[in-house]
């Protein structure tokens, strides 16, 4: 495993340190890499959604009024079991 060190501000130590006297961690370590974990995975939702957002503006408009795509939209809701 690589080592990084990383600076931080007395306040931003001390929350760390906290995290980890509460047990939620086993050490500094850990909670950085949580972080980071977190991080990448909110990195990938936004670029799949910006993909999404993309894809529907290169799609050009719907011939669908607004109601009718809402009537679809809960329509799948209701058949993935999502009820309003």
């Amino acid at each position: 495993m690589a080592t990084m060190n990383v600076s931080l501000p007395g306040e931003l130590k001390k929350f760390v340190e906290e995290r980890v006297r509460s047990g939620e961690y086993a050490n500094s370590s850990d909670y950085v890499r949580d972080l980071i974990r977190r991080s990448e995975r909110n990195h990938r939702k936004l670029q799949a959604l910006q993909r999404a957002i993309d894809d529907g503006i290169a799609s050009g408009p719907s011939g669908k009024s607004f109601v009718d795509i809402m009537d679809d939209a809960r329509a799948a809701a209701t058949q993935r079991g999502h009820a309003d």
